[in-house]
């Protein structure tokens, strides 16, 4: 594919660069207004802020930007990135020489990311846009939300520093196997078909990098938020509108009585409920502190918080533009696996 110079004898590079520059200034300008912004909307609407309807509004003002925001810049600078390298450049850093490099660099990557799940989506299909082997992408995107430093730091001054460095291991462990298992099926043939031809190359972006200026490089960054961002903004504010209901309406004795039964059941059953709801590490620990004070058990609830982070409902209406059922399906799956192991392996110690 031949790509056009978006360069112009009226727009000298230094204005392109000044202006990106700019642009992302303001970014990180607007994005740090994002909490109060959604203050100040929830509180010109005629509804108590603290009541379930106040919660579940305040919510959704605040991470649907968020994550529309956090979609468009990633997707551009992974844009600009794979005009530097192709995908088989990008596959060969991620993936190294040896079997699980990749999964490992990935996964702990994901610690330093403080994404709740469908924040780390832009990170995910940005990774896949650039051609890294799909397991090594969900590597990512389990560990991401789920082992990251809110989560472990939040979780240390919860319970001490024995859980929190066990649930690190076993974190990790999940999102590395996970990755990898989901890498040895092969199953790139189950992407959506638009995000298959992006992995390919085969779409803007897949271009000889001599023959690119930095301008086009900008260009080719451009090129891929209209395309990827024009699919998924729906699907993201279908998803986080779901999370914002569920999350104003969380019947948290409920869940106590389910989760300090003793039962074998209530491991799976905590996994099922976690699964519809949505909220990220700072948010979801909280709720698991209440848990532990009203007697449910540790492994129950951390399995509770896994799902929760890991495998939210709205994450996977927003992973359902990008991936087939099928292949959902395989996620959940081998996912929803290792998280039921490490209920019932903490249940068993503590």
């Amino acid at each position: 594919m031949t790509v056009q110079s978006i360069d112009s004898p009226n727009r000298p590079a230094w204005v392109w660069h000044a202006g990106v520059v700019a642009a992302t200034i303001v970014w990180f300008a607007v994005y740090k207004q994002l909490p109060a912004f959604s203050e100040w909307l929830t509180a010109l609407l005629p509804v108590d802020r603290s009541s379930h309807t106040g919660e579940a509004l305040a919510f959704f003002f605040y991470d649907t930007p968020k994550v529309i925001m956090l979609l468009a810049l990633i997707v551009f600078w992974m844009g600009v990135i794979r005009s530097f390298f192709s995908p088989e450049k990008t596959r060969a850093l991620l993936s190294g020489k040896r079997e699980g490099v990749g999964n490992v660099m990935s996964a702990s990557l994901g610690i330093l990311t403080p994404f709740c799940s469908c924040s780390a989506v832009p990170l995910f299909v940005g990774f896949v846009s650039a051609g890294v082997p799909l397991g090594v992408t969900f590597s990512f995107l389990i560990a991401a939300p789920m082992v990251n430093e809110v989560a472990l730091v939040l979780l240390w001054g919860l319970v001490g520093p024995k859980v929190a460095i066990i649930y690190l291991f076993f974190g990790l462990t999940i999102a590395i196997v996970a990755g990898w298992v989901i890498g040895r099926f092969h199953l790139e043939g189950w992407l959506q078909d638009w995000v298959k031809d992006i992995h390919l190359g085969q779409a803007a972006g897949a271009v000889p990098e001599e023959n690119l200026t930095m301008v086009d490089r900008y260009g080719q960054g451009i090129e891929s938020v209209k395309e990827i961002v024009g699919k998924v903004w729906i699907w993201v504010i279908v998803g986080i509108s779901l999370g914002a209901v569920i999350h104003g309406y969380v019947p948290e004795d409920t869940m106590v009585s389910i989760m300090g039964s003793g039962q074998w059941w209530s491991v799976p059953v905590a996994v099922g409920m976690g699964i519809p709801m949505y909220t990220n590490a700072a948010g979801v620990i909280p709720i698991v502190e209440a848990l532990l004070g009203k007697g449910a058990e540790l492994g129950t609830v951390l399995a509770f918080m896994m799902s929760v982070i890991a495998l939210s409902l709205p994450e996977m209406l927003i992973l359902r533009k990008v991936l087939t059922i099928k292949l959902i399906a395989v996620f959940v799956g081998v996912v929803g696996s290792g998280i039921l192991a490490v209920g019932f392996l903490f249940n068993a110690i503590f």
